[in-house]
């Protein structure tokens, strides 16, 4: 079986997330969205909040889990036999980024980077932007799947 790991904050999901995650599911058997836990960094949603909003987005795809987890990105795919790290890239800075972090670790452990690049229509999107949107109250829906709501 052939497990694939998305990780990131996804704080909130975006719309590139999920095209991301969509297109993953045809190429692997499952696909886990993991929710690294900093205890370090601010959210603007709770980890609760942000598992409903990947779980409502992904309710009727079986092969979609959502998880969160602590510590490395590749101790997690050793202890849960996860072969591949499942990144999106967005622009050149992104990949410059992402093949510093595969480098280090495939170093680290025999895990293999994947990257796909976003679609053109939601390569301008990131998690900061959406959060600077909803705190000046602008019209975020454009922007995330209709799972996430801001009351």
């Amino acid at each position: 079986m052939k497990k694939a790991i998305f990780p990131g904050s996804f704080d909130p999901i975006t719309l590139g997330h999920y095209d991301i995650i969509k297109r993953a599911v045809n190429l692997f058997d499952e696909v886990i969205v993991a929710i690294g836990v900093n205890a370090d960094k601010q959210y603007m949603f709770s980890l609760a909040q942000r598992i409903q909003f990947i779980e409502s987005a992904f309710a009727q795809e079986p092969r979609v889990k959502v998880v969160s987890y602590k510590g490395l990105t590749v101790d997690f795919c050793l202890e849960n036999n996860v072969d591949f790290i499942l990144r999106g890239l967005r622009n050149p800075g992104d990949f410059e980024f992402e093949k510093a972090i595969a480098h280090t670790n495939r170093d680290l452990a025999p895990i293999e980077t994947v990257f796909l690049l976003t679609a053109a229509n939601t390569s301008y999107i990131s998690s900061s932007i959406v959060r600077d949107v909803i705190r000046n109250k602008g019209d975020y829906t454009k922007l995330v799947p209709s799972s996430v709501r801001v009351k």
